[in-house]
């Protein structure tokens, strides 16, 4: 008895939310009906017998699952979205079979980092519902380019042409490269160490300083010099390293979120520009909360600058953007504090209707998501700043009195007092009724005096 081919389909099943939000996406996938109405007939057409999992996540026992991904004749891999055991298992019929892997997506889809440097065939995939119409369009992309690459060699052939057997020279010269590398990264980690302010800047800098970036030959090295620039606050040196990089490098997403991020929070940055520059990122690779606080970051910078020229009605309507842009981030992710935690001040700048109690909402769901963050440990070096505003700007003063004992014992620079004191004493003065205002007052004194050369 003769056998056509067999082809093991990796992919998710069932219907899915795209998340983030892409531009160009359907907001969900009916992935059963993608399978169905496009890569089934796509993979009879190429001559294979079209075979997948029947069920979700724990369809297949492991030795089952194994025994498809190396013994079929084609695997194609569906990587639309970042699903766990869908990596899993490129990753072993990479492994496994030097060739007949496929990669495939939508054409608006990011995979993960590494996977991102992986040859692959996208799709159009617009809509949830795929009617007759979009299914041919989308077997008519696929069937000429999956039957080009199914001879592609897989990374591990082509990385170690005599794979699975082991070169002994080629593994005494990654020894040396990742010996160099554990020194690169512990010397980085020395850094990250330095106490924050002036004297982490200069060791940030001096450290970027010796491997300029158009040298630096490992993405992983890259990653980190950035990284260290940033939480230095060197955003114009970010800005410089990333600009010298190789393209492969300065062209992932990270990188280009990187590039965003210090865009919005250089202060020589044109404004209209960082938002243009982050406005571009969620267009290719999707929306989030982080995305619209700095976009709201930069509208309410341009808000501040036009009420300074007494320009009022720029004044009100970049108020309105920045708002527009914190809202959006806000109802991305409930727990993403930093959007939600701008928005009570700009409603009470704004003081249209309803404005007092949509400040007291945000100011709510700022303190709640800073306390689960912190209850979880997971901090970032913002959170404890934020939350200090926030009790201020709610009237708080038994939280605030509390919060002001956890500063006296760790330190001013864990709470940024250097910079949020101004938040502080403007939230006093905009927040705080007129007969409160000593006691709040009374605590600003305390936190003065934590500040170094207070007397």
């Amino acid at each position: 008895m003769s056998y056509k081919p067999l082809c093991f389909m990796i992919m998710p099943f069932g219907v899915k939310p795209v998340m983030p939000v892409v531009q160009g996406a359907p907001s969900r996938i009916n992935f059963d009906q993608v399978w169905r109405q496009i890569l089934e007939p796509v993979i009879a057409e190429l001559g294979y017998d079209p075979v997948r999992a029947d069920q979700d996540t724990g369809a297949l026992i492991i030795h089952e699952m194994l025994e498809r991904l190396y013994f079929a004749d084609l695997v194609l891999a569906d990587m639309t979205l970042p699903n766990g055991n869908v990596y899993y298992e490129v990753g072993i019929r990479h492994a496994a079979k030097a060739t007949g892997c496929v990669l495939l997506s939508a054409d608006w889809a990011t995979p993960l980092f590494d996977t991102q440097q992986m040859r692959r065939v996208t799709y159009p995939l617009n809509e949830e519902t795929v009617d007759d119409a979009a299914a041919a369009r989308a077997r008519a992309v696929l069937t000429p380019a999956i039957r080009s690459m199914i001879d592609g060699l897989s990374p591990m052939n082509i990385v170690l042409p005599d794979y699975p057997l082991a070169d002994p020279e080629r593994a005494v010269t990654m020894r040396k490269s990742l010996d160099a590398l554990r020194r690169f990264q512990a010397g980085a980690e020395a850094v990250s160490l330095e106490p924050p302010g002036d004297t982490q800047r200069a060791a940030a800098k001096a450290y970027a300083d010796q491997y300029p970036a158009a040298g630096v030959s490992s993405l992983a090295m890259a990653t980190t010099l950035v990284t260290l620039l940033r939480d230095a606050g060197l955003w114009e040196e970010v800005q410089a390293f990333i600009a010298d990089l190789r393209r492969e490098f300065k062209e992932s997403i990270w990188m280009r979120q990187q590039l965003a991020l210090a865009l919005s929070k250089a202060k020589s940055t044109d404004h209209l520009q960082a938002i243009a520059s982050v406005k571009q990122l969620i267009k290719s690779h999707g929306d989030s909360s982080e995305n619209q606080g700095l976009i709201g970051g930069r509208y309410k910078r341009l808000a501040e600058a036009s009420a300074k020229a007494g320009n009022e009605q720029d004044h009100q309507r970049y108020l309105n953007q920045a708002i527009a842009a914190y809202e959006q981030g806000m109802r991305l992710d409930l727990m993403g504090y930093f959007p939600v935690s701008n928005l009570a001040r700009l409603y009470r700048q704004r003081r249209a209707e309803g404005d007092e109690e949509r400040a007291r909402f945000a100011l709510r769901l700022t303190q709640e998501a800073c306390e689960a963050l912190r209850e979880r440990n997971m901090a970032d070096e913002w959170l404890r700043p934020t939350l200090l505003g926030v009790t201020f700007d709610l009237g708080d003063y038994e939280g605030a009195s509390r919060l002001i004992r956890e500063v006296e014992q760790e330190g001013h620079a864990a709470w940024k007092l250097d910079t949020t004191l101004n938040d502080l004493r403007r939230s006093v003065e905009v927040s705080i009724p007129p007969d409160r205002r000593p006691q709040f007052e009374a605590l600003i004194v305390r936190l003065e005096t934590l500040l170094p050369g207070s007397s």
